[in-house]
């Protein structure tokens, strides 16, 4: 594990990264921004409608959209972005804009789930338009920390058995086989994207 951030920084790096984002997605083509990604059938549009929705959906529309997904949480998150991934792409972008300096959170959430939420998504847009995009360091394993201890619902990725190494800044987590990378890259292994990974095993 490694060292916590406050919470007000914390925010400030969710601030940020935000307008890098909605930066990034200005100058995509239509094209890219129906390029499909590696969170299942999402596009790039619909990766960056779900990024505007937890801090602007209300307690009372996440228990309708609940219900509306028969009770299953992972059918709600798919499908309240698939709708509003109709929206035109301006309207995207500009919500995500207007998140920026909010700390409204979805429910049952922690201030921490919206940095992982930012900085795990924003790869996925990245990677899907072979594009780079970088990953603050620190932030990255805050977020890590964060993924290891989570529990059902929110944590829904296994746990790689393995002993995970960061490269480029101090934290280890878990036991087995060593995996050495940059943070970033371990990350995106606890969020289930494991072909992120590029550094090898035991380095």
């Amino acid at each position: 594990m490694g060292v916590v951030l406050g919470t007000d920084e914390r925010w400030q790096i969710v601030d940020r990264e935000r307008a890098s984002l909605a930066d990034f997605l200005e100058g995509l083509t239509p094209e890219e921004w129906e390029t499909r990604t590696s969170c299942g059938d999402w596009r790039v549009r619909d990766v960056a409608a779900h990024l505007t929705l937890a801090a602007r959906i209300t307690y009372g529309v996440a228990l309708r959209e609940f219900v509306r997904a028969r009770g299953s949480v992972d059918r709600m998150i798919h499908d309240t972005a698939v709708r509003e991934a109709q929206r035109p792409v301006a309207d995207i972008v500009a919500n995500l804009r207007a998140i920026i300096g909010s700390r409204r959170l979805a429910p049952s959430t922690t201030p921490r789930e919206p940095l992982i939420d930012i900085l795990v998504h924003g790869q996925d847009i990245a990677l899907a338009l072979g594009r780079h995009r970088d990953m603050p360091p620190a932030a990255a394993r805050d977020a890590a920390d964060r993924v290891c201890t989570m529990g059902f619902p929110l944590r829904q990725w296994p746990r790689p058995h393995a002993r995970l190494v960061a490269t480029d800044i101090d934290w280890t987590h878990g036991e087995g086989e060593e995996i050495r990378a940059p943070i970033a890259d371990l990350l995106l292994l606890l969020t289930g994207r494991g072909d992120a990974v590029r550094s090898g095993r035991g380095e």
